[in-house]
C-alpha cells in the first residue's frame, strides 16, 4: 500500500480533531478523501505529509514511516497545500524552478518538464507573471505543477477544485487521471462532489474526525452526492418565506 495509517490520532488540547483513523490507499488509486469544515480532512492530511505530528497512531507512505523518516518522505511526495504555497515575488517559471532546485533535478531536466508542465496546464503565457499578479486559476495551476514536477510517488492535494473555471478544472481531471493509470497515487479532499464522481476511484468520508465510509468508489449505492448527505452532512432545507413575498 502507498498510503497506510493505523489508528492515526490527532489532538489539540481538549479537542480530538483526528479520532482513531484506519485506513490505506493502493498505488495508482484516486482517492477522495471527503467531509465537512471542521471534520478532520486538512488535519489528516498534514499528518500524512509530515507537516504534522499525531498525538498517537502509525503512519507509512511509499513504505516510510512519516514520523521518522520525513526527510526521505518529502522527496517522494508531490504536494498541493490549501493556501497554496506561493512566492508574491516569484513569477511562474521562477516557481518551477526553485522546485527543481529544492529537489536537484537539474536546470535541463527542470526546464524540460517545466516547459511540458506549462503547455498542459494552459500557463504558457503566463510564465513571466508574478504570483501578486496571478488569477486565483493561474495559481491553482502554478502549484498544481510545483507539485507534478519531481514526478512524486504520490500526489497530496488539498481542495485542488475549488474556486476554479470549468476549463481548469478538466486539464487537472484529465491529468491526475493520466499520472495515476501510470501508477502514481493521488490523495486529494474536495468539496466539488461532481468532479469527484468523475475521477475518483476510492472513497473516504468522515464525520467528526472518524470515518463513516471507505470503499471503491463503483460501489457505492447511490451517486456520491447522495451518499454523502446521507452519511456525512445532510443539507437543511428550510423555507424562507420572505424572499419574493411582496414588499410592504
Amino acid at each position: 500500500m502507498m498510503i497506510s495509517c493505523r489508528k492515526l490520532t490527532r489532538r489539540f488540547g481538549n479537542l480530538t480533531a483526528v479520532d482513531d483513523l484506519t485506513f490505506e490507499v493502493a498505488a495508482g488509486s484516486i482517492c477522495a478523501f471527503l467531509g465537512p469544515n471542521g471534520a478532520g480532512k486538512s488535519t489528516t492530511l498534514k499528518m500524512v505529509t509530515g507537516l504534522l505530528p499525531p498525538s498517537s497512531g502509525d503512519i507509512q507512505v511509499c513504505g516510510l514511516d512519516v514520523r521518522s523518516r520525513s526527510s526521505q518522505l518529502k522527496r517522494r511526495i508531490g504536494v498541493l497545500p490549501e493556501d497554496l504555497g506561493l512566492f508574491e515575488d516569484l513569477t511562474v517559471e521562477e516557481h518551477l524552478s526553485l522546485i527543481g532546485d529544492v529537489y536537484g533535478l537539474g536546470k535541463q531536466v527542470t526546464r524540460e518538464r517545466g516547459n511540458q508542465l506549462l503547455r498542459a496546464l494552459s500557463l504558457e503565457h503566463g510564465r513571466d507573471t508574478f504570483a501578486a499578479a496571478c488569477s486565483h486559476g493561474m495559481r491553482k495551476k502554478t502549484a498544481f505543477a510545483m507539485a507534478l514536477l519531481p514526478n512524486p510517488e504520490v500526489l497530496f492535494l488539498d481542495e485542488p477544485f475549488e474556486a476554479i473555471d470549468p476549463v481548469t478544472s478538466k486539464i487537472m481531471r484529465d491529468l491526475l487521471q493520466s499520472v495515476a493509470a501510470r501508477g502514481i497515487t493521488v490523495f486529494f479532499t474536495s468539496h466539488v462532489l461532481s468532479t469527484v464522481e468523475q475521477i475518483a476511484t476510492q472513497l473516504i468520508m468522515i464525520r467528526k474526525g472518524r470515518i463513516v465510509w471507505d470503499t471503491p468508489a463503483a460501489e457505492v449505492p447511490v451517486s456520491i452526492e447522495q451518499h454523502y448527505f446521507d452519511l456525512v452532512e445532510a443539507p437543511v432545507v428550510e423555507d424562507i418565506e420572505w424572499l419574493g413575498s411582496p414588499r410592504s
